[in-house]
């Protein structure tokens, strides 16, 4: 189970892109800005995959969902908690669908029940953010009021104090605008949260040139995963401290995509 992403990681489910993730008509549709190479993905995941492993979680790879070129994206479609996954409800209509695919995996996983978001609420992962006590929540163009109004509750009633934000375009998910790193460390874009947004928690800044600048993905133990292009980032992590492991994932950032986005975790463990 899950209650804060700054816990040591022990188990996630990844989508390896084999075929779907490259059959995009309508890139626009997909929200994929640019058709992903073929061999660069497959490689550029592999590596991901293999970091990961090679901290010591263990990596789930599920298929693809037919017809569904964002189902490598597994972050997305699914929230693991304390209490077992919420099956969310997506806001890109391209991608629904995707809840119910990542359902059935988890739950041929053994994993508990804990909620579903209904209709007319979505709901996407990369809005929320689990920071032990705290639950950050996005209302984007992907979250609706209704959405956040179901999450809430269902966090609430887990013993989560609710912050909610509304992430300012051209920004679709709250995790392109800050990750939580350390049990009590936010990296986050300057000049966007108010000043008392992330009370109790240490604030590290940085300018964010890019859509994923503050995406970041936390391994536990002062570890974390980045972009290979983030430069922002990286400066400012390795001074702070952290070990970085940069890998270049330009055939998903085409795909709107950074580390958080493939990755759904299922298992932290403090």
């Amino acid at each position: 189970m899950l209650r804060s992403e700054a816990e040591r990681l022990t188990r996630v489910i990844v989508c390896s892109p084999n075929k779907e993730y490259f059959l995009v008509e309508n890139p626009k549709y997909h929200n994929i800005a640019e058709q992903a190479d073929v061999e660069q993905a497959k490689k550029q995941h592999n590596t991901l995959k293999m970091t990961i492993r090679g901290f010591g979680a263990e990596v789930i790879d599920v298929g693809e969902l037919q017809s569904h070129p964002n189902s490598v994206f597994t972050r997305d479609s699914a929230l693991c908690t304390p209490q077992g996954y919420i099956r969310l409800r997506m806001g890109l209509e391209s991608r629904r669908g995707e809840e119910k695919w990542m359902s059935q995996n988890l739950k041929e996983l053994g994993e508990p029940f804990a909620g579903a978001i209904h209709p007319p609420g979505t709901v996407e992962g990369g809005d929320i953010i689990l920071a032990g006590s705290v639950a950050f929540v996005g209302l984007s163009k992907r979250t609706n009021k209704k959405g956040v109004e179901q999450i809430s509750a269902l966090l609430q009633r887990m013993g989560y104090e609710i912050r909610a934000f509304p992430v300012p375009l051209p920004h679709f998910h709250l995790g392109g605008l800050m990750s939580l790193i350390g049990p009590q460390q936010i990296l986050c874009c300057k000049n966007v949260f108010p000043s008392d947004f992330f009370k109790g928690f240490e604030r590290i800044e940085l300018e964010c040139p890019l859509s994923i600048s503050s995406n970041v993905s936390c391994l536990g133990n002062s570890e974390l995963i980045i972009e290979a292009s983030n430069e922002a980032a990286f400066k400012v992590l390795i001074k702070e401290g952290f070990k970085i492991h940069a890998i270049n994932l330009s055939e998903f950032v085409k795909g709107e995509g950074g580390p958080t986005c493939l990755i759904l975790p299922l298992e932290r463990v403090a």
